[in-house]
């Protein structure tokens, strides 16, 4: 699999740490107060989400000369475990802007259509959605079974995309689908760059979920969805291709979920200590038992394992290292490690950490989904164990 080039930093310190503290002035002052609000309505109201158009959230990683901030992996990083501290549906609206529905476009996609997306993806005037996942066809992606048939300058897709994050507000998907029906698993599937409005394209009833209130997710149906044969992403080059831009794309997008679990992990705990000195019993804090104690020391030591192992895979991809090995590495503990943390917390909170007005509880369920999408832990083992094989030496 090709690696990334060398990715200079974007801005110097002084600048990236403006930005954080930005980006944490706003979690902290507009976002953690809404999240009850967001959980109970489902919904993020448009008003929040101008605001993160203006501070230019949907373009973190869009490249500046189409209107992005242009982020490497490592600054990436930084500012999404800020994001984290905060419901995950609100990274959930500008992640696919950010990674798998942009990341296609800027490694693989012609200069047209970078330059008629990438502005607007950056800007947040359309919202991406990643179409991959079908019914029969999930950690096998390999498998999918949605076929685009040439049809003179067009091809007509049909199929259905099942859990597909965005897709009730998204103005554009990336859908992949079989263009050679003869070659078996990942082979012969090509990328598409599919307006929503096109005719032929039905959204079903979004998804009710466990958790992640106010991100919405449904199925995609195309029935003889015509689509020229410009909007194949890459072009006729790529032909055949769509597979290979999905994977270039996860290595990034596996440790930008895995930095995401660090954020919510430091909530997590922040919301233990706070309540720790709060609540008391026999005649004292909480916080004062050694034994919840160590339910916060343990998660505090996984959390910031976690983190360095995330910036240290950033840094690396961004010098143009092999990561894929280090983002599934990354992906599988700080996912598993989260989800652990949030177990721990509710614990911590006793009969209250059960309760959804306490924000413990809706973490609880919101990271769940962190050890599925972008590859299940499962997943992340196997591309381990593979790769170790493949390379080692005996």
């Amino acid at each position: 699999m090709a690696q990334p080039a060398t990715a200079a930093p974007a801005m110097d310190d002084e600048t990236l740490d403006q930005l954080i503290l930005s980006v944490r002035r706003f979690v902290d002052e507009r976002l953690i107060p809404l999240e009850a609000q967001i959980n109970d309505e489902d919904r993020i109201p448009e008003n929040v989400v101008q605001e993160m158009r203006d501070l230019g959230l949907f373009g973190l990683t869009i490249p500046q000369e189409f209107g992005g901030i242009g982020l490497n992996t490592y600054e990436e990083c930084r500012v999404v475990m800020e994001l984290g501290r905060t419901a995950p549906a609100f990274r959930s609206i500008i992640g696919t802007n950010n990674g798998i529905g942009s990341q296609g476009i800027v490694m693989d996609g012609t200069p047209e259509q970078q330059a008629h997306y990438l502005p607007k993806f950056a800007s947040g005037e359309i919202i991406g959605s990643f179409a991959l996942t079908e019914p029969d066809a999930g950690s096998d992606a390999g498998s999918l079974r949605t076929k685009a048939v040439q049809d003179g300058d067009e091809f007509v897709i049909n199929g259905t995309k099942r859990y597909i994050t965005n897709a009730p507000s998204a103005q554009l998907f990336t859908v992949f689908a079989r263009t050679d029906q003869a070659q078996p698993g990942a082979r012969g599937v090509s990328a598409f760059l599919v307006d929503s409005a096109t005719p032929g394209i039905t959204l079903g009833t979004a998804n009710k979920k466990m958790g992640q209130k106010g991100a919405h997710v449904c199925d995609v149906i195309f029935e003889d969805c015509r689509v020229p044969a410009h909007c194949m992403l890459g072009g006729a080059d790529k032909m055949h291709q769509g597979f290979q831009s999905a994977m270039k794309t996860l290595d990034r997008g596996r440790i930008h979920i895995s930095a995401l679990s660090v954020g919510c992990a430091n909530r997590l705990i922040d919301l233990c200590l706070a309540y720790g000195q709060e609540r008391q019993q026999f005649g004292k804090p909480i916080a004062e038992f050694q034994l919840l104690q160590a339910m916060i020391a343990d998660s505090k030591a996984e959390s910031y394992a976690a983190e360095c192992m995330v910036l240290d895979a950033a840094r690396k991809r961004d010098a143009g290292e092999p990561t894929n090995t280090l983002a599934s590495c990354c992906k599988l503990f700080a996912t598993e490690m989260v989800g652990r943390v949030a177990d721990r917390a509710v614990q911590f909170h006793g009969g209250a950490g059960y309760m959804e007005e306490y924000a413990v509880a809706r973490f609880y369920k919101d990271v769940r989904l962190f050890r599925i999408y972008e590859g299940t832990s499962q997943i992340q083992q196997t591309i381990i164990a593979r790769n170790l094989l493949r390379d080692f030496p005996g």
